[in-house]
């Protein structure tokens, strides 16, 4: 063990024995697991280790930073009421290196074996069966509980853990486990105390429309009867799949061009990074460089918020952080041979954690495979009528989650002309209330018989760890802006000047299409020959809507890393989170992007992190239902005269021996 790299996730050995160590520490108590994952090393050492490993002089006997082992766990007391504890095992030494409690300030995520709980606290709960009994669903029909997390605490709650459940009716007189309950929303809202695992109240949410009031609720005992059904699944569409499409097959005859080594090592093309997995994040990209050169530390999904905009008690409460909350690795999907990655695939498997500590494989979480997008670069002289393309080939690194009725797919995209995009997409299924028969909202859209789909938002973090040619880096704020016609600079009033501004301090930008406001992380120390620039990387902001809550809610001051754009802040160990390490509840942003910024470090020539939230202003419409065709945010990361060329002049131009002309008879049917 003593010989895996500093960045390989937690083998179930390791896992096992860092559990191991946890129980010896806290003898005849209970204790329930959270999670168990490496923590990764302090930078410092992590450089000095990888930069003999860049040098080709590792050995056995090379010193390694510590192995570490964050666990999160809860112990029971004798009130049975759960403390939150965090532990660091080094898992060489068999030792407790550090040890917190929480506390009840903060409250630890959610974990898959509590939604189980409030399933089953429901259905034995005389409050919760009393709520259900004044109404009369169909025969055939059951009812389905959607775990939740339960916002941020209303003024009035106790500070406790609270979890709560969204319920609706699903239809199973067709025998398929897999029929859309989302069709069928019921207007009750069962809350646990999750301290004492009972129900303690049912909240009745309003089903009014423009005009009604805040709180008022139409009764009626045939609650869905305004409801129909609304199928997704290929074999209950009324009129089934399309007939006429034929296959598309991704075939590499030769296999792939990249290669995994060493659990985790990555190279392709020009390129070489190290893939991680744990159970907040997910998917993590560490020590990437292009050509031997050194471009990010480390890349990753840091943090998600998705606020509702219902007013109406208790959705106001309606907030996730799909990340800090649940944790996106928890959530990740198996991803399917052919399916959700396509041609030669390279899977990744991770380590969770089961409520005893046990360590547990989950299988095939990340796919790693090459995707063909379009034209890379072409050049057609027309004086000898030869044309120049390239194809642009990208690798992907992929992984998918999947949050109660949403689906997130994530995506990091390398390329052969030295880029790196980052790439988001939203699909799955919309969050919906019900709605009274016949009326429309202004909190949302209605989008099937008695079906609200209530507008949201969806903000996402990423967090750069740039080392741009080394871990000294500057952020500059580049901008183009028009000059008015003048006699001495602008006569014709065609010029406009660019301008470059280094921030001095942490500090946070919006984005700004008008002025084209990019962000170059550049390494001050090294210059381009050609250009005389200092060599970089850039990316435009993605001037997405940012979070629309009053900045007094608690919605705003627990998410406050969504108010702006990119944010700018000084590397410190352990500062992973845009919205801070605890947000299960929170009522404001603790240790989060805010606070760091508040420091007020300097950020020239030092070891910076550029975070970037970006998302979708989500008005629902009609085509959203009942699935949603995804969504696609995509952060273009690309060299700013990093390199002395266009880096992909050496990528062949080669035919595709696969392409073929269309029959004729296909294409006179498709002009008619």
């Amino acid at each position: 063990m003593s010989h895996s790299h500093p960045l390989s996730i937690l083998s179930i050995e390791e896992t096992n024995l860092a559990r191991d160590v946890v129980k010896a520490a806290h003898p005849n108590v209970v204790i329930d697991f959270r999670e168990i994952f490496l923590q990764e090393p302090p930078k410092a050492q992590l450089q000095e280790f990888l930069a003999l490993e860049h040098a080709g002089r590792l050995s056995p006997t090379t010193p390694r930073p510590p192995r570490l082992a964050l666990c999160q766990y809860d112990v029971i007391g004798v009130d049975r009421i759960p403390q939150f504890h965090e532990s660091v095992i080094d898992v060489v030494s068999q030792s407790r290196v550090k040890h917190t409690v929480v506390g009840r300030e903060h409250h630890a995520s959610l974990t898959l074996s509590e939604f189980d709980v409030l399933v089953d606290k429901c259905m034995t709960s005389p409050l919760f069966q009393k709520a259900l009994s004044e109404f009369d669903l169909p025969e055939g029909f059951e009812v389905v509980i959607e775990p939740w997390p339960y916002g941020g605490l209303d003024h009035t709650d106790e500070n406790r853990r609270f979890f709560q459940g969204l319920c609706f009716a699903q239809d199973k007189r067709s025998g398929n486990e897999d029929s859309n309950f989302y069709s069928f929303p019921l207007p009750i809202i069962p809350v646990m105390d999750a301290h004492t695992q009972k129900i303690t109240r049912v909240d009745r949410p309003a089903t009014g429309g423009n005009g009604d009031g805040l709180l008022e609720q139409t009764f009626k005992r045939d609650i869905i009867g305004h409801c129909k059904s609304s199928e997704y699944v290929p074999e209950l569409l009324p009129e089934g799949t399309r007939k006429d499409l034929k296959p598309l097959n991704v075939v590499q005859p030769e296999g792939p061009s990249f290669r995994v080594t060493n659990e985790s090592l990555v190279e392709w093309q020009k390129w070489r990074f190290r893939v991680a997995f744990n159970p907040r994040e997910g998917a993590t990209i560490h020590d990437v460089s292009y050509d031997g050169r050194s471009v990010m530390h480390r890349l990753a999904i840091s943090e998600m918020t998705v606020p509702y905009a219902d007013p109406r008690p208790p959705f106001h409460r309606k907030q996730a952080f799909d990340f800090g909350d649940g944790g996106g690795g928890n959530m990740a999907n198996n991803l399917s041979l052919g399916c959700d990655c396509l041609g030669v695939i390279k899977y990744f498997d991770a380590i969770v954690t089961r409520e005893d500590g046990t360590a547990q494989t989950l299988p095939n979480v990340i796919c790693l495979h090459e995707q063909d997008n379009g034209i890379g670069w072409k050049h057609s002289n027309w004086r000898t009528g030869r044309a120049v393309v390239t194809r642009n080939r990208e690798l992907v690194v992929q992984f998918i989650i999947t949050l109660a009725n949403y689906e997130y797919i994530f995506a990091y995209k390398f390329d052969q002309s030295g880029g790196i995009t980052v790439e988001a997409r939203a699909t799955g299924i919309l969050n919906v209330v019900n709605i009274d028969a016949g009326k429309v909202s202004e909190y949302g859209n209605v989008v099937s018989g008695g079906v609200l789909a209530q507008n949201h938002q969806h903000i996402f973090n990423i967090r750069m760890d740039p080392a741009i040619d080394g871990p000294n880096n500057s952020v500059v704020v580049e901008e183009s802006h028009s000059v008015p016609m003048n006699a001495v600079t602008n006569p014709n009033g065609n010029f406009y000047k660019v301008t470059k501004q280094t921030m001095e301090r942490a500090s946070w930008i919006d984005a700004a299409p008008q002025l084209n406001r990019t962000i170059k992380m550049i390494n001050p120390h090294i210059t381009n020959p050609i250009s005389g620039n200092p060599v970089g990387y850039k990316f435009i902001p993605l001037a997405t809507q940012t979070l629309l809550a009053d900045p007094a809610s608690v919605q705003a001051r627990r998410a406050q890393f969504a108010q702006h754009h990119v944010w700018v802040t000084k590397y410190r160990d352990g500062e992973l989170y845009a919205g801070g390490r605890y947000t299960l509840q929170s009522q404001t942003e603790v240790e989060g992007v805010s606070d760091a910024v508040l420091r007020g470090d300097s950020v020239v020539d030092t070891d910076v992190v550029v975070w970037h939230s970006f998302g979708i202003t989500h008005n629902p419409r009609v085509e959203d239902w009942p699935v949603m065709p995804v969504e696609i945010f995509q952060l273009m990361i690309r060299p700013a005269d990093f390199f002395v060329a266009n880096p992909s002049l050496d990528v062949p131009s080669n035919k595709n021996i696969s392409s073929r002309l269309a029959d004729s008879e296909c294409c006179r049917k498709s002009h008619i």
